[in-house]
């Protein structure tokens, strides 16, 4: 053997010893490997499972939030027809004395003249509007003559002996009642047959 031939021999020799001292490095690096990556999967593992349960807890708050706004919604919308009934309730009020009056004035007017006539038949079509407008707002008319006494539409003035009406009846009724939105917004004053 020439001498290149030597070295080239002394090369092989050393890189397979280098071979062999890094397999055996690399068996103990593998095993602390393992070891290293066992502890990372675990600890993924766990941050996994942390955010899958701050995941979870976020959509529950998502979904309170939501039912939390549609019962504000709810409340708001509840409010604002509330609010809507009490205006129209408290206007709807003050329309009723006249009302009264424009049925007053049908009542006592003198039909027979004919000055008053004229005046009459506008005072009549006139609570006739009127009650038709109301009445696309919700407000209806008690007039109970001939019905059943109900203390909560109607109010007693008195009681009667009447041989032509039956007992707890209607037979008079002193001022029409009004109810709205079924509602009563006044009971009618009425005559109780005994």
């Amino acid at each position: 053997m020439n001498n290149e031939d030597k070295k080239v021999n002394e090369e092989v020799v050393v890189e397979d010893h280098i071979e062999a001292v890094g397999t055996e490095g690399d068996v103990e690096w593998n095993e602390s490997s393992e070891d290293n990556q066992e502890a990372k999967i675990a600890e993924l593992e766990a941050a996994l499972l942390a955010t899958q349960a701050q995941l979870k807890d976020q959509q529950d708050a998502v979904l309170r939030a939501k039912a939390e706004e549609q019962n504000v919604r709810r409340r708001a919308e509840g409010d604002i027809d509330k609010a809507r009934k009490y205006a129209l309730k408290k206007f709807a009020g003050e329309l009723l004395p006249v009302i009264d009056n424009l049925e007053r004035a049908l009542e006592n007017g003198d039909k027979e003249n004919e000055a008053a006539k004229a005046l009459l038949e506008g005072v009549e079509l006139t609570l006739q509007t009127f009650i038709s407008t109301v009445e696309k707002f919700g407000l209806t008319m008690i007039n109970p003559v001939g019905e059943v006494f109900n203390p909560e539409l109607h109010q007693a003035i008195g009681m009667q002996a009447s041989p032509e009406h039956e007992s707890n009846t209607v037979m008079i009724v002193m001022q029409k009642g009004y109810s709205l939105n079924e509602q009563v917004l006044r009971p009618a004053m009425v005559m109780v047959a005994q």
